[in-house]
């Protein structure tokens, strides 16, 4: 997987690819419209945020690079690379129970509270692409 140079696009696939871990400066792109939706998307080295219809979906520090980002009713799922392991924020449903799988592997249940946002801790140094799945318990 490599950094996304246009910062979001649209995947055939219909899902979205935002992000580039390797800037050195903030770069960032607006009002892009996906799926009848609008993005907004902020990257550079230390941090990675994404926004859509001006309400939070994403942030992850440091910076990221997300490739084949898909959100539904239930939950998300994408895949990450960065240089160092990542915090990574996203905004899910408010008071919502959510069982969190990365790599493959379940981590557990989290819930959020009434902002909706769940954080997760991923190793991603040296790891290469690592798929991130989080689903409604």
């Amino acid at each position: 997987m490599a950094v996304v140079e246009q910062l979001l696009r649209s995947e055939e696939d219909g899902t979205l690819s935002f992000g580039n871990h390797a800037l050195a400066h903030k770069a960032k792109l607006e009002d892009y419209e996906h799926g009848g939706d609008v993005y907004k998307v902020k990257t550079f080295s230390t941090m990675t945020k994404l926004e859509k219809n001006g309400m939070f979906l994403y942030e992850s520090v440091p910076g990221t690079s997300v490739n084949r980002f898909s959100e539904t009713d239930s939950g998300v799922s994408f895949a990450v690379e960065g240089a160092a392991d990542a915090q990574l924020t996203l905004g899910l449903g408010d008071d919502t129970e959510y069982e969190v799988f990365v790599a493959g592997n379940s981590v557990g249940t989290m819930k959020t509270g009434l902002g909706g946002k769940l954080s997760i801790s991923v190793e991603l140094c040296g790891m290469g692409e690592v798929e991130v799945k989080v689903v409604e318990a």
